[in-house]
């Protein structure tokens, strides 16, 4: 049987150490043994490993053990934590969404003859593969996803809780949105130009420019493309005001004999308050347009995703959202589906035939559907 190991034992990866254990040897690393002891009482197949992953040496020596490696550390830590993977010689798919292009490494991968999947979620990843699949099929004019994951339980003031890490939430909300407009890359400030939303079962959110097209710019010759996160309303007016006070800054302030960033600061007040207690429900929307021409004809794909809190599994809806498309596509590479050496972005695995169909069949397989309208465009 095939050895997989998942770097993050948080709600993510625990779903994904869940959802991969029997047909795999699992085994989940992270440094907080609470994490670690819940996940193996409830799930005793999978082995649980104590180590300090910020410590390059130390991943490339775990990695080494095993067949496959699943990515699922904070994003300030992805890079280096990918990089030492890769320098182990071992296979990875990767969700930890960190902010540098990860393309910088495919050079590596490609010596090490390393498959590295990366940005495998859901938004990036199960929406770079419905713009990959479209982009195959016709010329692709514009490219519009709008994505939110969020607390079914509204409470004030930021009816919000982080499914991830708090820091990298924040740092959606600070660091510059890149969009296409017109076949060029131009910059907005996150949280910029908020649109009302509507949907059937939450009725209004609020969606705003945040940098989620990541490869896809380099990768896609797509004039026109966007991505925006959704709250709900009254929720971006929070961060603005804490982001223009200064409370996401980077650069440390001194308090008395202490010096501290702002941002540490502010995500571990925010922690406990984001934090979903034990069974609360939560839901992810997505929307993804797709418009162009195929075959001569102007036509228009439009894929809908609305999901909820398994209370079954008591998996969230954002693990499953985004840890799902992560193990599937890693099924795949263990299966020998996908063997394309580098750095892939989700975009670029349906390049290879079938592909996107076999990662829509093993969501549906997990109750997760993805529900698609065409017209023309």
């Amino acid at each position: 049987m095939q050895k997989v190991v998942v770097l993050g034992a948080g709600m993510v990866g625990s779903a994904m150490a869940m959802d991969l254990s029997g047909a795999f040897h699992v085994t989940a690393v992270d440094m907080d043994m609470k994490r670690l002891d819940a996940l193996a009482a409830g799930h005793p197949g999978i082995q649980i490993m104590r180590a300090d992953l910020s410590h390059a040496r130390t991943v490339s020596r775990i990695s080494a053990d095993f067949d496959l490696v699943i990515g699922a550390v904070p994003g300030f830590m992805g890079l280096e934590t990918l990089r030492a993977v890769i320098e182990s010689g071992t296979n990875v798919v990767d969700i930890s969404f960190f902010p540098e292009d990860p393309l910088q490494l495919d050079a590596l991968a490609r010596r090490r003859e390393v498959i590295a999947v990366v940005d495998c979620g859901v938004a990036p990843g199960m929406s770079n593969l419905i713009l990959g699949h479209h982009c195959r099929r016709m010329k692709v004019d514009s490219f519009r996803c709008l994505v939110g994951g969020l607390p079914v339980r509204r409470t004030e003031p930021y009816q919000y809780k982080a499914p991830f890490s708090p820091i990298d939430v924040l740092e959606e909300y600070t660091r510059p949105a890149r969009l296409v407009v017109d076949g060029r890359t131009v910059e907005r400030p996150a949280l910029s130009e908020p649109e009302p939303v509507e949907f059937a079962e939450v009725g209004t959110l609020v969606a705003f420019n945040t940098d989620g097209l990541r490869t896809l710019i380099s990768t896609m010759d797509v004039p026109n493309m966007v991505e925006k996160t959704m709250r709900y309303p009254g929720h971006i007016e929070h961060m603005r005001l804490l982001r223009d006070t200064g409370f996401f800054s980077k650069e440390p302030v001194q308090v008395g004999e202490v010096s501290i960033r702002p941002l540490d600061l502010t995500a571990r007040i925010l922690f406990p308050i984001w934090t979903f207690g034990e069974g609360e429900e939560d839901i992810t929307v997505m929307t993804v347009e797709v418009r162009g021409e195929e075959e001569g004809t102007p036509r228009s794909y439009r894929y809908s995703l609305f999901d909820r809190y398994d209370p079954e599994t008591g998996t969230s809806s954002m693990a499953r959202t985004t840890g799902y498309t992560c193990t599937a596509v890693a099924r795949l590479v263990l299966g020998g589906s996908f063997g394309r050496h580098g750095v892939t972005p989700p975009e670029r695995l349906c390049e290879e035939e079938g592909i996107f169909e076999a990662v829509l069949e093993d969501l549906k397989a997990h109750h997760i559907e993805y529900r698609l309208e065409t017209d023309p465009a």
